[in-house]
């Protein structure tokens, strides 16, 4: 009701009530004049007309402010469901957008700082350009971009494509090969040219990740091509989609994802792991086919799930809910030949026959079952969450080459049983700005020399055989073989469980000096505080050391280092993010040299990482 309407029904009640006024009668004598003090004016009578008419007037009144009021919710109604509908037709309208681009760029400044811990040249557990250089700096970047095609609400193509991936700032100057000669000193270069592979970087200016096309269908979601993989914590399979990431694991999969009760998941999947072998039958533009099935590695996958949806999560946690997810992921991977050396050197094109690489067979009959059991449970306050994975199995010919398949000494057979987990407990203060956490994860191993995280690295010209030696830092885990063993095994187990390497811990030791975390225990607690909205700094200390002191340089001593780690973040609305972080190891006796001639003190390591990025 508007105010115009108001102020006519007010008078319209008012010319009512004067209408009903009774006038003074005819012959009636006037009224006496007043007295000099006049008395105070009486309160009308309960039936008298004067109340009478002021109870219509305020009757009147009321009904039409109630008129109003209800106008009023009427209006704002109406308001809201038009907002509503304006974000449901927003919504819609982004989905049925053709194109949608996500993605982010980074800039990473680092500095390195004694990361040779002080050995001598040949025992450095880090590279370095000249035996007195204690100090590395540089700069890398990454421009990540992931478009997504919808066809239709249910039908859509995604992709994953690195532009510059990790490119050292200056690495491909003007002047690099292949150099037309204008430069004939590096100091005169004044600009930079794109990374070209096997030219002038090991890797092309643009590397596409993922390609996938995705389908929505009544029963459950198809996605088929190769794509990312993440499953839990990422203790095992992780996708590595961090601003501040470098690894991930990319899957050439078939999978569907159903949903047959609730909030319960069951996900077959076929991914392709090894294809082995393969041709261009008619020229490399042609369709390439799989020269034979018997070399290929595939892996049979179900995992099957209890998860709630992010907006499933805020609105339990918001009601004060608590939240319990879990699943568990199961591959069985097999294996009866492998194509020697198809992987060993760079792809060669034979045009007679249009084969890519050696067509060299080599029996292996390996067959892998790997486990994964995660669960989370977070409840407003805290979280707690788990992850406990292995590998069994067995490669019954270690062999390398069609030669050795038939030696005895090189031909033993190998069993896989290793395994590893973590576990984080999460506790939020002060209404989630001050967060307290512990983690702690182990990864197993046995008494073989090295950690075994890179075991298929060429050993050094020192080395005397294939097989780790005590005071070895990395190496195959498994001594078969040797002379005086009558081509026996001294130990035919694989035993070290390696965390997936996008899994990051730490700065110093995991993440750089060994790669990752295998045949060790770790515990790290860490602190962060949010100071304002999108800026936070943190800390955390991490101790770590060997599941057997046989694994370490040292032979005898288990405890592997303690390091620290500060830092700061900051982050705003449209996407800028600012970071840095300054860690520093002090190594313990387990990364001491066995051989007094090799030792020194071991000297700290400093690590000072910064990021720049703009997500998108």
């Amino acid at each position: 009701m508007s105010s115009n309407a108001l102020l006519a029904a007010l008078l319209v009640a008012s010319a009512t009530a004067t209408a009903q006024t009774p006038a003074p009668q005819s012959g009636t004598p006037a009224p006496a004049a007043p007295e000099t003090t006049a008395p105070a004016t009486p309160e009308p009578a309960a039936d008298s007309p004067e109340e009478r008419i002021r109870q219509e007037v305020d009757k009147r009144v009321e009904a039409a402010k109630q008129e109003m009021r209800e106008e009023i919710r009427a209006q704002l109604a109406t308001q809201s469901l038009a907002s509503d509908w304006q974000e449901e037709w927003t919504e819609e309208k982004r989905k049925l957008e053709l194109f949608t681009m996500d993605g982010y760029y980074r800039l990473r400044p680092n500095l390195f700082y004694q990361f040779d811990l002080g050995k001598i040249q040949d025992r450095r557990l880090y590279p370095s350009g000249r035996p007195t250089e204690k100090t590395l700096a540089g700069a890398d970047m990454r421009l990540r971009l992931e478009p997504t095609f919808n066809i239709s609400e249910e039908v859509r193509v995604k992709a994953q494509i690195d532009v510059l991936d990790n490119v050292l700032m200056g690495s491909t100057p003007n002047n690099s090969f292949p150099n037309d000669g204008f430069q004939l000193f590096d100091v005169f270069n004044d600009g930079q040219t794109a990374p070209r592979s096997a030219l002038n970087a090991l890797k092309d200016s643009l590397m596409v990740r993922e390609a996938y096309g995705e389908v929505s269908t009544p029963v459950g979601l198809l996605r088929f091509g190769r794509m990312t993989a993440q499953w839990g914590l990422g203790l095992l399979r992780n996708d590595g989609n961090c601003l501040e990431c470098d690894y991930g694991d990319v899957v050439d999969r078939v999978m569907f994802v159903t949903e047959p009760f609730e909030g319960f998941y069951v996900t077959p999947m076929l991914e392709f792991n090894s294809e082995g072998s393969y041709a261009y039958p008619n020229g490399t533009q042609g369709q390439p086919v799989d020269l034979t099935n018997a070399d290929d590695v595939h892996s049979w996958v179900l995992a099957i799930a209890r998860r709630d949806t992010p907006q499933q999560t805020k609105a339990k946690l918001d009601n004060n809910q608590g939240v319990l997810n879990y699943g568990v992921h199961f591959s069985w991977r097999t294996q009866r030949y492998a194509s020697a050396g198809l992987y060993t050197s760079l792809p060669t094109y034979n045009p007679a026959d249009g084969s890519v690489g050696p067509s060299v067979f080599v029996p292996r009959d390996a067959t892998l079952y790997i486990p994964d059991v995660w669960l989370r449970y977070e409840e407003k306050k805290f979280r707690v969450e788990f992850e406990l994975a292995a590998y069994v199995g067995s490669i019954n010919n270690r062999a390398q080459t069609p030669l050795e398949a038939n030696e005895p000494t090189l031909n033993q057979r190998l069993d896989v049983v290793s395994f590893g987990g973590a576990a984080v407990g999460e506790y939020r203060l002060l209404n989630g700005q001050l967060n307290i956490q512990l983690e702690v994860g182990f990864a197993s191993g046995d008494r073989a020399p090295g950690f075994g995280a890179y075991p298929g690295r060429q050993r050094p010209p020192r080395a005397l055989t294939p097989f780790t030696q005590p005071g070895d830092l990395d190496g195959p885990q498994f001594n078969c073989g040797q002379l005086g063993q009558g081509g026996g095994c001294v130990d035919s187990y694989i035993r070290n469980f390696r965390f997936n390497r996008a899994y990051r811990v730490d700065s110093i030791l995991w993440r750089e000096l060994i790669g990752t975390v295998t045949d060790a225990a770790y515990v790290k607690p860490t602190l962060r505080y949010s100071l304002a909205h999108g800026f936070d700094v943190f800390g955390s200390a991490i101790y770590s050391q060997a599941i057997y002191a046989e694994s370490t340089p040292s032979f005898t001593s288990r405890m592997l280092g303690i390091e620290t780690n500060l830092g700061a973040r900051y982050e705003t609305e449209d996407g800028f993010v600012a970071r840095i972080d300054w860690s520093v190891l002090f190594p313990l006796s387990g990364l001491q040299e066995l051989q007094a001639d090799n030792q020194r003190e071991l000297a700290t390591a400093h690590a000072i990482r910064g990021t720049l990025g703009i997500r998108f």
